[in-house]
C-alpha cells in the first residue's frame, strides 16, 4: 500500500506539529509524523526512537498511531508511558536514541494536541518540520515491509534517581507544588516523597480536561490557588508546572510571582558561584534587570531569539550552563542535559533558596524595580507580519535609534525598552514594553502605537497594560 499524506498547513509550527484534534489533527497524522520522522531515522543511519505522551484524553490514541507508523518504517520503539515531556527527553539521551517524539498539548486548551519532536539528541523544528510534511505529501519515505519491533520500558525509576543525584538544598524547606492536573502528577509525588520537609501537591491527578485551572503558570490567574496556599501554610515558596512539565511558576514566600526572567536571575547567580564568567541566556523579551543582574554576578548576558529549540541550540553553541524564557522554560546544561526540565528546575530552586541570606521575597524587593506590560498579542497576517517588523526597524534605524535585531526589534531608550516580534506560531505581533516609571511606560507605549500607525496596524488598546 503506498503511502501519501497532507497534513493541515497550520499543524506544521516552527517548534513542533499541533493543532486541534478532531479538526486540524487527527490519528492519521499521528500515524504519517511517525511513518515519515521513522523514515528519516532509517536513512540517516538511526534504529531507536523513544516515544511518550502527556495526560490529554486524546494522547494515547495519537500515540498508539504514532508508534504504528513508526513501525512501519522499521525503527525500534521505546514506549516510555504517560509522563512529562522532560521524562521522554531523558530516556532520549539515557538510551542515546537516534529519534524521540512526545505526544502533548503543552499549556493549550484541553481539545488540542500535538508533536514535540527530537533527531539525534537535539530539537526537531523550523525547516525539518516543513521538510517532514513535503515528504509526507509526496509519499517520499523508506519502503513498507520493514516491520520495527517495540517495547515497554519505565524509565521513572531513572529519571527521579538522576534528578535527586542533584537535590543539594543545605536544609529542608517548607514548599507547595500546583501540579495543574499536568502530566507530571504521578513522577512529581514520587519525587516529593524522596525530599526532605514539607511538601504539599495541589491538584497531583492527571486530568487532561484540566478541571481546576488552565495548566499554564505565566498567566496570573492560573496561579491563585498556589498564592492562597502558600501564604496560608507560610511556605518557602511554591512551584507550578504547565501541562507537560517542561515550563515552571515560583511565587515567593510572600505569594508573589516571580516572573521568567526573575527565576533566572535567582538560578543564575548560584551556578555563576561555581562558573564564573559563563555565558547566561535569555529570550528577547526578558527584563533588562536580568542582563543587568547576570553580567553583575560575573556572568556573559546573551539576549537571543525567543523558542525553546533555538535557545537549546544556542547554549550547545556557546557552552552555556544555564539558560531561560520568560514563558518559564529553564534550561540547565549545569550537571543536567541541557533541555528544559520543570521537575529538574524546580529540585535545583530548593538548593538555591536554601543558601539565600534572607527569604525568596527579600531577593525578589531587591531587584531594580520596573514597570511592564504583559506579553500584548494582536492580529497580523502570516503574510504581513515580517514585512510590518521590517519597515519599523528601517524607520528606527534611519531616525537613530538604539535597536537590537535579535528577533523583531528590541529598542532601548534611556527609560526603558520596547520589543516588537513575528510570533513564529501564530498570526500575530508580539509586543512587551518595560520602563523605570509609570510615565516612561506611557512614552514608550506611545512610540510604539505610533510605529504600528506608521505601517498601516491599528494599534491595540494598551490602557491598563502594566503588569509588574
Amino acid at each position: 500500500m503506498s503511502f501519501k499524506h497532507d497534513f493541515e498547513p497550520t499543524s506544521l509550527r516552527e517548534y513542533d506539529i499541533r493543532g486541534i484534534v478532531g479538526q486540524t489533527l487527527h490519528p492519521e497524522d499521528a500515524f504519517a509524523i511517525g511513518r515519515t520522522f521513522g523514515s528519516l531515522v532509517k536513512r540517516d543511519g538511526g534504529d531507536l526512537v523513544v516515544v511518550g505522551y502527556d495526560g490529554r484524553l486524546s494522547s494515547p490514541a495519537l500515540e498508539e498511531q504514532l508508534v504504528r507508523g513508526l513501525r512501519a518504517s522499521g525503527v525500534h520503539v521505546k514506549r516510555v508511558g504517560r509522563g512529562p515531556t522532560p521524562l521522554l527527553y531523558f530516556g532520549s539521551v539515557a538510551h542515546e536514541a537516534d529519534g524521540a517524539i512526545m505526544v502533548t498539548g503543552s499549556h493549550n486548551p484541553p481539545d488540542h494536541n500535538g508533536f514535540k519532536m527530537v533527531m539525534k539528541g537535539k530539537p526537531f523544528f523550523g525547516k525539518q518540520i516543513s521538510n517532514l510534511g513535503k515528504l509526507a505529501a509526496a509519499g517520499d519515505v523508506v519502503e513498507e515491509g520493514a516491520h520495527g519491533s517495540v517495547e515497554t520500558v519505565d524509565l521513572s525509576e531513572d529519571y527521579l534517581k538522576r534528578i535527586l543525584q542533584d537535590y543539594d538544598s543545605e536544609r529542608p524547606l517548607k514548599v507547595v507544588w500546583d501540579n495543574g492536573n499536568s502530566a507530571a502528577g504521578d513522577v512529581l509525588q514520587r519525587l516529593v516523597a524522596e525530599l526532605p520537609g514539607e511538601h504539599t501537591v495541589l491538584y497531583p491527578e492527571i486530568d487532561g480536561t484540566f478541571p481546576n485551572h488552565h495548566p499554564d503558570p505565566t498567566v496570573e490567574a492560573n496561579l491563585q490557588d498556589l498564592i492562597a496556599e502558600v501564604r496560608k501554610q507560610g511556605a518557602d515558596f511554591g512551584v507550578a508546572f504547565d501541562g507537560d512539565a517542561d515550563r515552571i511558576g515560583i511565587v515567593d514566600n510572600k505569594g508573589e510571582i516571580l516572573w521568567g526572567d526573575q527565576i533566572l536571575a535567582m538560578l543564575a547567580r548560584d551556578v555563576l558561584r561555581d562558573k564564573p564568567g559563563a555565558t547566561i541566556i535569555a529570550d528577547v523579551k526578558a527584563s533588562q534587570v536580568l542582563f543587568d543582574e547576570v553580567d553583575r554576578a560575573g556572568g556573559e548576558p546573551l539576549m537571543w531569539k525567543t523558542g525553546h529549540s533555538l535557545i537549546k541550540s544556542k547554549m550547545a553553541e556557546t557552552g552555556s550552563p544555564l539558560a531561560g524564557e520568560m514563558s518559564g522554560h529553564i534550561f540547565f546544561a549545569d550537571k543536567w542535559f541541557g533541555f528544559d526540565d520543570a521537575l529538574y528546575a524546580a529540585v535545583r530552586a530548593l538548593g538555591v533558596v536554601s543558601r539565600l541570606p534572607g527569604t525568596v521575597s527579600d531577593m525578589r524587593e531587591a531587584l531594580p524595580s520596573m514597570v511592564s506590560t504583559p506579553e500584548l498579542r494582536f492580529p497580523c497576517a502570516d503574510t504581513r507580519k515580517f514585512e510590518v517588523i521590517r519597515e519599523v526597524a528601517e524607520r528606527l534605524k534611519k531616525a537613530g535609534a538604539d535597536v537590537t535585531e535579535i528577533d523583531g526589534v528590541r529598542v532601548n531608550t534611556p527609560d526603558g525598552w520596547w520589543l516588537l516580534r513575528a510570533s513564529n506560531t501564530q498570526a500575530v505581533l508580539v509586543a512587551r514594553i518595560e520602563a523605570s516609571s509609570p510615565a516612561g511606560l506611557e512614552r514608550l507605549k506611545g512610540e510604539l502605537v505610533r510605529q504600528l500607525e506608521a505601517s498601516g496596524m491599528e494599534a491595540p488598546d494598551f490602557s491598563g497594560a502594566a503588569g509588574h
